[in-house]
């Protein structure tokens, strides 16, 4: 496997992630649509497939397998769409790219062949390690968000406390009812019911 057939496979599993990051959620009708629609497109390029012999047989099914199954998996993010099912579809693409490259090591042999594999081993597992980081990541910065959002409830807080304090000894200058009357009404504009 040259150079470029890595890089190829790379930009493939790089658009298969995009994709996935991009899904939004969609109607069950669309869901199931879009499964048939998979389904016969799969057939359609496997009975293409007949045309060939050999390897280029070989290979010509798992493109299609291949692109089924990341078509699947990409439906599947789009109808359930979660950090989990996007992860699910990117390793579902490194696989479908590993599952072609190893086909096309099939067309040589010995040294080469052990290389080509070796190669599109090595191309998958980055991909798939990219797919886990882009999980992590995407975990992290939610958990992130959920803390900057309690960090500022929390602040929040703290200067409505220091305003009502204020607003209570403001009261403290007035005598009896009035200054009954200013209490309820700091309550009342900093919510201390």
């Amino acid at each position: 496997m040259n150079k470029y057939s890595i890089n190829a496979l790379a930009l493939a599993v790089g658009l298969a992630f995009s994709a996935g990051a991009m899904a939004q959620s969609m109607a069950k009708d669309d869901y199931k649509a879009g499964k048939t629609q998979i389904a016969s497109q799969y057939k359609a390029e496997k009975a293409a497939c007949g045309s060939f012999s050999g390897n280029a047989r070989d290979i010509c099914v798992a493109e299609a397998k291949g692109r089924e199954k990341v078509a699947r998996a990409d439906l599947e993010a789009s109808y359930k769409p979660s950090v989990g099912s996007r992860y699910k579809s990117r390793v579902v693409a490194a696989e479908a790219s590993y599952a072609v490259a190893k086909e096309r090591c099939d067309d040589k042999g010995g040294t080469a062949k052990d290389v080509c594999v070796e190669e599109a081993k090595a191309v998958r597992t980055t991909a798939k390690a990219d797919a886990k980081a882009q999980m992590k990541v995407s975990d992290a910065n939610a958990e992130a968000r959920g803390k900057a959002t309690q960090a500022r409830e929390a602040a929040a807080a703290s200067a409505n406390d220091a305003q009502y304090g204020v607003a209570k000894e403001k009261c403290d200058a007035y005598a009896s009812e009035a200054k009954e009357h200013c209490l309820a009404q700091a309550k009342k504009n900093f919510g201390k019911t």
